[in-house]
């Protein structure tokens, strides 16, 4: 089974058990996750989605798209090497991945 756990900026955590291709924001909002705000709705004009993955799981996800990449230049929490925008991870068979979300979205 595919889960993910979301952590918040203060430490606090929560695993939810994930859908083999729906996204990681996808899952975030349908399980009440706070700290994805999710404003496009998955598609890539925003940076509200943005987490920091685990960077044990980084190698596991494939590489960031350019647009992105650009769209984490806009995130109201700067990013860092391990940012993501979260609707942009995929869920896979097997999948267990972690995720922290930053203090703010907006």
């Amino acid at each position: 089974m595919s889960q993910v756990t979301y952590t918040d900026h203060t430490g606090a955590s929560r695993t939810v058990p994930a859908t083999v291709g729906d996204s990681v924001m996808e899952t975030a909002v349908r399980n009440g996750v706070p700290g994805i705000v999710a404003e496009c709705g998955g598609s890539l004009s925003c940076a509200t989605c943005h987490v920091f993955v685990d960077d044990a799981d980084l190698g596991n996800l494939p590489a960031m798209e350019e647009m992105e990449d650009e769209m984490l230049w806009g995130a109201a929490e700067d990013r860092r090497d391990n940012s993501r925008l979260s609707c942009q991870l995929k869920v896979t068979d097997g999948c267990d991945l972690h995720v922290t979300t930053p203090s703010t979205q907006v």
